[in-house]
C-alpha cells in the first residue's frame, strides 16, 4: 500500500470539521489551556510558507495539552480591518468588505489544508458588526472613566463629578492634562454644562486634543510610528509629514507605572520585556519652570539631573512647541519658519535616529535661569520632540554630548560645572565619582546631594519640584480611514456625546467614494446618511443636521489596534451566546487569559501594549478578572526568502548572467523564484511570458555563460514586493501538509530567522514515506500484537522522554530530528508490536497529525488520535540489565559476551573462562592473570 498524503489529508481534514474534534467545552472537569496565535490581517496575496510557522509551532503545543488531558481552547479569526482593503477600494471602487471576504476565504482554506486543529466555532472578525459593537462599547467605558492616582485604579467619571461638586478639584490626584486651571465646588457648579463637559475631556481615558501627527497626504491618513519607515509610509512607500489634528487619544500615560510593574509577573522573553520598558521609558528627576523674559510665559522642562541646573547654558524647543511662535523675535521669524516647515517632513523615529545631524534656528528671545537669574538663549532644534517630556530641554553641554555638540557647532559657551573634570574635548556624562563646581549652593555635592538640594530650592522658588516622568506618551486613537471600526459618537455644539450601549452597533455608512473629501475630511465624511437623531436613536441623513435633535456623527474611525486589543476574551465565549456582553461572566471565569500566546516580536510596543493597557482597564473596572492578558509569550523568528537576481548592464536592455558580472556596472532586478531551479538557473521563456511583468524584459537580450542564465541569489525577507514568496498550496500538493509542518519545525529553532529552501523539504517527505513503510507493508498493515524487545522499548522511550522535553521547552526542530532516529531504529530492529508502534503514533500526532490519524485508524482505533493520552516515560527501560562485554586476549577482542549487570568480578571470571570459546582460545595454556571491570570490560593476558 502506497502512502497517498493528498488523499489521507483530505480524508481527515474532513473528519475534523465534520466532527468538531476540536471545539473546546467551557465546562470541563479537565485543567483548561488556552492556546493562541496573534490572528492574520487577510491580505490579497494570501499566506506564504513563512506564516504558518507560528501557527504550526502553537498547534504542535495545543495538540499536545490534549494529549495530556487539558480542555484546549485553540481558536482563529481574522484582524479584518485594515489599509490594504481600504488602498484597493480607492483603486477600484469595490467595497472593502467585499476584498475582505474574498481575501478570507482564501486564508480559510489555506489554513485548513494545513492541518489545523483550530476551533472555528469561535471565529472572531474585527470588522463584523457584531463584533465591533462591543469595540465601539469599551470605547464608551474609557470615555466614561478616569484614573485616579491615590487608588491606582480607574473609576466611572461619576464619581469625579461628585468629587468636583462638592470640593472642586484642588485636591484631586488623579490623571489628566498638564496646566489644568484650579477651581472650586461653586465655580464647579456655576460653570455650563458645555465647561464642564471641556474640563471633564481633560481627565476622561479617552479624550480629543489637539496632537501632533503623522500625516500621509497620499493615503490621507495618519500614521502611527509602527506605520512609518525611513520617513514614508511602510504602505506604499508615500511622503509623510507632522501636523497638529483634533484627535481621538487614549490616556494610556496613566497606566504607565503598572505596565512595568506587571512586566515582573509574565513569562515574556527578556528582550520583549526590555522592548517596553524602554518604550515606557521611566526616569527620576526634577520638573523645573523657567521664565521667558519679556514674555508672560514659562518653560517647562523635566530633567533626571537637577544637579546640573548651573550648567544651563541654552534652551531648546521642539520646532512644533506651542511657545515658540510666541516668542520667536521678528528678526529670527524667517529663519524659524523655515525650520519648522523643514522639520514637518520629517517623522519623529527618523529625528529620534539621526544622532549624527545638528540643526537649530535661534528664537531671538531669553529664559530666565531660576538660581543666577542670567539670560539663557531659546533655541530650537529637531532633536527635541512635542510629544516628549514637555516639549523642551535644559541644556547643559558640559555634562550631555548632543547639547555638547550642539553648542560647539553654534558657538553656545559651556560652562564646567564638575570640578576636577577636562571637558575640552568632550562633555562628562557620569553621575559617579564627581563632585559640583561653580554652582553657587551646590558646590562640593555630589550627585545624589546636590539633587536633592536642587529639587529642595525650587520648591522653595516655585519653580520646580520632584518628579517621576514616563516616555510613554497617549496614544492617538483616531484615523483618517474608512474601513475601520466608527466611533460610537456624536457631537452637540462642538462636544462629544457618547451613543448608548442599547443603540449599537453604529454600523459604517456607504460612500460614494473611499477618499478623504475634497474639503479634507475623511471618508466618512462623503456619506450622505450619517447623522445622529436624538429622538428615534437612529442614524438618518445628513441634511437633517438641525443641531437640536439631529447632530453630526464623528468622521474619523478607530486605528487597527483598536479590535485586537481585546479579541481574546471574544473567543472565551462560545459564538452562540455572545451579546448580552463582549464574553459571559462564566466564560471569562473559566478561561481567564491566554495561557500561551505565539506572534511576532514587532508588535512588541504596539498591538502588545495596547492590549496589556485595556486589560487593566476592563479589569480596572470590574468587566474582567485578570491583570494581564497573556501569561507566556513567544516570539517565532521570520522564515526568509531565497530571492532571485538578473543584472541590466547599465544603460542597456542586456542582462548578464551573474558569472559575467565581474567589473561591470549592472542594476540588480528581482525575479519571481518560480522561474529558477534549483541549480540557479533562469526559465527565461518562462519569465518573457509572465503575466505580470513579462513585458519588461519581452524585447530584453540574456548573456549567457556556459548554455544558461545564471541568477544571483540573497536570502532576505519573504515577500510578495521581492518575487521570492513560496506558495504552501504549491508545497502540500507536492509533499503533503504534514511534510510542511515538519519541515518549517525542522528548519531550526522557533525564534530564530532561518532561510526557507524548497529543495530540504524532500528530506521530511522522505522520513515520512519511511515511517509509513515502518506501519503498512506491501500486503497491507505489518503491525503485530507481538511482545516488543527490550530494544524496541528503550527507543520508545528515550524518543517519549525527548520528545515531551522538546515540546515542553519548544524546541520543535529537535524533535524531528528524534523522530527520524527512532524510525530508523525501529525499522532496523524489525518492530511489529503494537505496543511500541501505537504510541509512537501519539508522540508524531502534534507534528504530523494526518498520517498519524491514519495510520491510528489502521491500528483498529475509534474517533480521533487527538485526544489519545499521551505515552508515559518510564525510565526502567533505559536501564541496562546485562552488558554484551568484549572478551579480550592480551588486548586484542576476539568475541562478545553478554551478561548481567548484576554479576559479581568473580562469577564473570568463572563465566567467560568456562567459555567455549576462551577454551578454544587459550588452547590449553594457563592465562597470567585476568583482568575484569564489571560493565566494562575483561581482558585475559597471558
Amino acid at each position: 500500500m502506497q502512502y497517498h498524503f493528498n488523499d489521507i489529508e483530505a480524508k481527515w481534514q474532513k473528519y475534523w470539521a465534520e466532527n468538531q474534534t476540536f471545539k473546546a467545552s467551557n465546562h470541563s472537569d479537565k485543567p483548561k489551556y488556552y492556546v493562541l496565535d496573534m490572528f492574520p490581517y487577510p491580505s490579497g496575496a494570501g499566506l506564504h510558507v513563512g506564516h504558518p510557522l507560528g501557527y504550526i509551532a502553537s498547534d504542535i503545543y495545543a495538540r499536545y495539552k490534549r494529549h495530556k488531558g487539558f480542555n484546549v481552547l485553540h481558536p482563529q479569526g481574522y484582524d479584518s480591518f485594515g489599509l490594504p482593503a481600504e488602498q484597493y477600494a480607492i483603486q477600484t471602487g469595490q467595497h472593502p468588505a467585499i476584498t475582505t471576504e474574498t481575501n478570507i476565504k482564501t486564508y480559510r482554506r489555506q489554513l485548513d489544508q494545513i492541518g489545523f486543529s483550530f476551533d472555528w466555532s469561535r471565529e472572531v472578525r474585527t470588522s463584523n458588526p457584531e463584533y465591533y459593537k462591543w469595540t465601539q462599547w469599551i470605547f464608551i467605558q474609557l470615555f466614561e472613566s478616569y484614573y485616579c492616582n491615590n487608588d491606582n485604579k480607574s473609576k466611572h467619571i461619576s464619581e469625579l463629578i461628585s468629587v468636583f461638586e462638592a470640593e472642586g478639584n484642588e485636591n484631586v490626584n488623579v490623571a489628566c492634562d498638564d496646566n489644568i486651571e484650579v477651581f472650586s465646588a461653586a465655580a464647579w457648579n456655576s460653570f455650563t454644562q458645555k465647561e464642564q463637559e471641556e474640563i471633564l475631556l481633560k481627565y476622561r481615558l479617552t479624550y480629543l486634543a489637539e496632537t501632533e501627527v503623522n500625516w500621509c497626504p497620499a493615503l490621507g491618513t495618519v500614521l502611527a510610528n509602527d506605520e512609518i519607515v525611513n520617513g514614508v509610509s511602510e504602505r506604499g512607500g508615500h511622503p509623510v509629514v507632522r501636523k497638529k489634528m483634533t484627535q481621538w487619544s487614549m490616556r494610556i500615560s496613566a497606566y504607565a507605572e503598572r505596565l512595568l510593574q506587571g512586566l515582573d509577573t509574565i513569562d515574556w522573553t527578556d528582550s520583549l520585556k526590555e522592548s517596553q520598558r524602554n518604550w515606557i521609558g521611566k526616569s527620576v528627576g526634577a520638573s523645573v519652570t523657567f521664565n521667558v523674559n519679556d514674555h508672560d510665559e514659562v518653560i517647562a522642562v523635566f530633567t533626571t539631573r537637577p544637579d546640573t541646573i548651573f550648567g544651563v547654558s541654552f534652551m531648546t524647543l521642539a520646532p512644533e512647541h506651542e511657545l515658540v511662535q510666541k516668542i520667536t523675535t521678528p528678526e529670527q521669524k524667517e529663519a524659524v519658519d523655515a525650520y519648522i516647515q523643514a522639520t514637518a517632513k520629517r517623522s519623529e523615529r527618523e529625528r529620534m535616529a539621526d544622532v549624527k545631524t545638528i540643526s537649530g534656528v535661534f528664537t531671538g528671545a531669553y529664559a530666565e535661569h531660576p538660581f543666577s537669574k542670567e539670560p539663557i538663549p531659546i533655541w530650537i532644534g529637531d532633536y527635541v520632540l512635542a510629544g516628549y517630556g514637555t516639549g523642551a530641554v535644559m541644556a547643559v553641554p558640559c555634562g550631555d554630548q548632543r547639547d555638547y555638540d550642539f553648542a560647539k557647532h553654534f558657538n553656545i559657551a559651556i560652562p564646567n560645572i564638575f570640578e576636577g573634570v577636562d571637558i575640552s574635548e568632550e562633555a562628562y556624562a557620569s553621575k559617579d565619582n564627581v563632585k559640583i563646581a561653580n554652582s553657587d549652593f551646590l558646590n562640593g555635592m555630589n550627585y545624589k546631594k546636590a539633587s536633592k538640594r536642587a529639587i529642595y530650592e525650587l520648591e522653595q522658588l516655585g519653580q520646580g519640584e520632584g518628579k517621576t516622568n514616563y516616555r510613554l506618551r497617549d496614544a492617538v486613537f483616531s484615523r483618517q480611514r474608512y474601513w475601520g471600526e466608527p466611533f460610537p459618537v456624536y457631537y452637540v455644539n462642538g462636544m462629544p456625546q457618547m451613543i448608548d450601549k442599547a443603540h449599537l452597533p453604529i454600523t459604517l455608512p456607504e460612500v460614494e467614494k473611499y477618499l478623504p473629501t475634497e474639503t479634507g475630511e475623511p471618508p466618512l465624511g462623503r456619506a450622505d446618511v450619517w447623522a445622529w437623531d436624538t429622538t428615534t436613536n437612529t442614524v438618518v441623513s445628513n441634511n437633517k443636521i438641525d443641531n437640536k435633535t439631529i447632530h453630526p456623527l464623528e468622521l474619523n474611525t478607530m486605528p487597527g489596534w483598536a479590535g485586537s486589543s481585546w479579541y481574546f476574551f471574544s473567543y472565551m465565549e462560545e459564538k452562540n451566546k455572545r451579546g448580552e456582553d463582549f464574553a459571559g461572566k462564566d466564560a471569562l471565569n473559566y478561561w481567564e487569559n491566554v495561557d500561551l500566546y505565539i506572534g511576532g516580536s514587532e508588535h512588541a510596543t504596539g498591538h502588545l501594549l495596547y492590549s496589556r493597557f485595556w486589560v487593566k482597564f476592563l479589569k480596572d473596572r470590574g468587566f474582567v478578572n485578570v491583570e494581564e492578558p497573556f501569561k507566556k509569550l513567544i516570539n517565532q523568528g521570520m522564515i526568509l526568502g531565497t530571492s532571485a537576481f538578473v543584472y541590466r548592464e547599465d544603460g542597456t536592455n542586456t542582462y548578464l548572467s551573474q558569472g559575467l558580472t565581474k567589473g561591470k556596472k549592472v542594476l540588480p532586478i528581482h525575479v519571481k523564484v518560480q522561474y529558477v531551479n534549483a541549480s540557479d538557473e533562469l526559465d527565461i521563456e518562462g519569465l518573457k511570458n509572465d503575466g505580470e511583468f513579462g513585458e519588461d524584459f519581452k524585447d530584453a537580450e540574456f548573456i549567457l555563460e556556459d548554455g544558461v542564465y545564471k541568477v544571483g541569489r540573497e536570502v532576505e525577507k519573504m515577500s510578495k514586493s521581492k518575487y521570492n514568496v513560496v506558495n504552501p498550496d504549491a508545497i502540500c500538493a507536492q509533499y503533503g501538509a504534514d511534510s510542511l509542518r515538519l519541515y518549517e519545525m525542522f528548519l531550526g529553532p522557533l525564534e530564530q530567522a532561518k532561510p526557507w529552501n524548497t529543495a530540504g523539504i524532500t528530506g521530511v517527505h522522505g522520513f515520512l514515506k519511511k515511517l509509513w513503510k515502518l506501519y503498512v507493508g506491501e500486503n497491507g498493515l505489518n503491525v503485530t500484537d507481538t511482545a516488543p524487545t527490550k530494544d524496541n522499548l528503550k527507543t520508545l522511550h528515550k524518543t517519549i522522554k525527548k520528545v515531551e522535553e522538546d515540546i515542553e521547552n519548544f524546541s520543535f526542530n529537535t524533535s524531528v530530528s528524534t523522530f527520524m532516529i527512532a524510525v530508523n531504529e525501529l525499522t532496523t530492529q524489525k518492530c511489529t508490536s503494537k505496543e511500541v508502534l501505537e504510541p509512537l503514533l501519539v508522540l508524531i500526532s502534534p507534528y504530523a497529525p494526518h498520517i498519524a490519524e491514519e495510520l491510528y485508524s489502521q491500528l483498529e482505533n475509534e474517533g480521533s488520535i487527538a485526544t489519545a493520552p499521551f505515552p508515559k516515560f518510564e525510565a526502567s527501560h533505559l536501564v541496562e540489565s546485562s552488558k554484551n562485554y568484549p572478551i579480550s586476549f592480551n588486548g586484542k577482542m576476539r568475541f562478545t559476551l553478554e551478561l548481567p549487570m548484576d554479576m559479581s568480578k568473580e562469577e564473570i571470571e568463572k563465566t567467560v573462562m568456562a567459555h567455549e570459546k576462551t577454551i578454544a582460545q587459550l588452547d590449553g595454556r594457563t592465562p597470567k592473570k585476568v583482568i575484569v571491570v564489571p560493565g566494562k570490560i575483561v581482558n585475559i593476558v597471558g
